[in-house]
């Protein structure tokens, strides 16, 4: 017991740690890795949601869809509807996201396994369908989604960026603290006991079908924020935000960092950022050859991700597992 707590206790550390070495560094590293963390961190958030919906033993092919209903959100509040602060933004992105999770979500619940991940795919080339035949939306190419304000402020240049950067860390920390939290909660471990039995969560008297309702809706704001928060560092957004490929790279970082802890996502996303980042610039011709072979690596050695390796070390009665 005793030692649960300790695990439980440790993860908001390594969180405020993380928060307060990446505002450090943001003022001296270079903007485009900067870039990179931006985008790692957005990406991060629509990861976590699918760690919910894995650690209740779900697989969603589906977060590209609220990833891109919250970039498109942003875009057209800020290119039709001339709102363009950061934080009305966010709010709306969450709201759109967490209205369609509720509405799939009803017939969604209803199923397990391979149905359950068809019918999120299903509802994300849907959504990406339609907007490949939208022209006022851009079609294929998209559209660009005008700088933010940031309450009423309007940096512009480097001091944008850093500006939208900071706004990044420091949502994602918060998201992640609350999630933490939530994990540790009765309502968090129930998700654990529905991958195991089902039956038996329902002779406890909850309902399986209102409690993976909550997750996935959940997982959609998350991937909904993730989305606002691209459009925005992009500048840009497109039909491929909704494409089956986007929600397989979010299933890929999750299978990479690991679905133990909420900073697993996190560090997922941000190995993949780095890997395609590096590989684009020195093995331009086969750097999917070398994103395969780094999950490869990490299916045959660390089935658990990444994060597993800090069980490996010694004290890992230490570490945490939320």
């Amino acid at each position: 017991m005793a030692a649960a707590a300790l695990r439980r206790d440790f993860t908001p550390v390594i969180l405020t740690a993380a928060l307060v070495l990446l505002l450090a560094g943001s003022a001296v590293v270079p903007a485009y890795l900067r870039f990179l963390f931006e985008l790692a961190l957005a990406n991060g958030l629509a990861v976590m949601g699918l760690m919910l919906l894995m650690r209740a033993g779900l697989v969603s092919f589906g977060q590209g869809l609220y990833y891109c209903l919250g970039g498109y959100t942003a875009g057209i509040a800020g290119s039709f509807l001339g709102i363009s602060d950061v934080f009305a933004l966010l709010a709306l992105g969450a709201a759109v996201a967490a209205v369609v999770g509720l509405l799939c979500g009803l017939l969604i619940a209803r199923y397990r396994e391979i149905f359950f991940a068809m019918l999120t795919l299903a509802f994300t080339m849907v959504l990406y369908g339609l907007l490949i035949n939208n022209e006022r939306l851009g079609s294929t190419d998209g559209f660009n989604v005008p700088a933010p304000h940031f309450l009423g402020w309007a940096p512009e240049g480097e001091r944008l960026g850093l500006t939208l950067f900071v706004v990044t860390c420091v949502l994602v920390y918060v998201v992640a603290l609350g999630l933490h939290r939530y994990l540790g909660s009765a309502m968090g471990y129930l998700g654990e006991a529905i991958r195991e039995n089902e039956l038996r969560v329902e002779y406890l008297g909850a309902s399986v079908r209102r409690l993976l309702l909550v997750k996935y809706v959940l997982a959609a704001v998350l991937a909904g924020l993730g989305g606002v928060l691209t459009g925005l560092a992009v500048g840009h957004v497109d039909p491929d935000l909704a494409n089956w490929t986007t929600s397989g790279e979010f299933l890929f970082m999750a299978l990479l960092g690991g679905i133990e802890n909420v900073a697993a996502p996190l560090l997922g996303a941000l190995v993949l950022e780095l890997v395609r980042s590096y590989a684009l610039e020195y093995a331009p011709y086969l750097w999917q050859m070398t994103l395969g072979a780094t999950m490869l690596v990490i299916i045959l050695f660390l089935p658990g991700g990444l994060w597993s390796l800090a069980r490996m070390r010694k004290g890992a009665d230490l570490t945490p597992e939320l």
